[in-house]
């Protein structure tokens, strides 16, 4: 667990350039506080610990300001930027070294209990406030602009902007992209 911590905080430090130093991280970024709350409410949710894990999820909402289902299955070194407003719903995938910024959603359009929401792939960005709707997969080191909205899957490498969200250009840096 104390790994899955220094790896969480590392990645942090990688990715945000105003990142001074590990303490800093630890205790100040509530994106990571709510992966961290996530972790323990998952593993409650999956050991069937239903009403307790969802307590926790809603108590670590109203600390961060970020919402992860707990039975999201969320990967490795997923580092929410900023964090505020970040909706992550319950059969939601998330994949190693994922970087989202403020405001995002992974958000389901079924009402029945099946897979209902996207999956992201390791090394996917997610700029600010994008909204990604429905059982969707998008690819592998794939990026999605600010503000867009996506619907269908998006291939391995591949950025999308806009609303609804189409391909641009070739499959260039995404940091750079998808940047807040």
């Amino acid at each position: 667990m104390l790994d899955g911590v220094r790896e969480d905080v590392r990645a942090a430090l990688d990715r945000d350039p105003a990142a001074k130093s590990a303490l800093e991280v630890a205790l100040c970024y509530p994106g990571l506080h709510a992966v961290w709350f996530h972790r323990v409410s998952h593993a409650l949710w999956t050991r069937g610990f239903r009403l307790t894990a969802r307590l926790l999820s809603q108590f670590s909402r109203f600390l961060t300001g970020v919402e992860i289902h707990p039975g999201a299955d969320v990967g490795r070194r997923l580092f929410i930027d900023h964090g505020a407003g970040v909706v992550v719903g319950e059969t939601a995938e998330i994949g190693d070294d994922v970087h989202m910024h403020h405001g995002c959603t992974l958000g389901g359009n079924d009402a029945r209990p099946v897979k209902r929401h996207p999956t992201l792939e390791d090394g996917v960005v997610l700029g600010a406030n994008a909204t990604l709707i429905g059982d969707i997969t998008v690819g592998e080191d794939a990026a999605v602009g600010a503000g867009a909205v996506v619907v269908d899957d998006v291939e391995p490498g591949q950025t999308v902007t806009g609303v609804p969200a189409e391909p641009v250009g070739g499959s260039g840096d995404a940091d750079d992209t998808a940047d807040s």
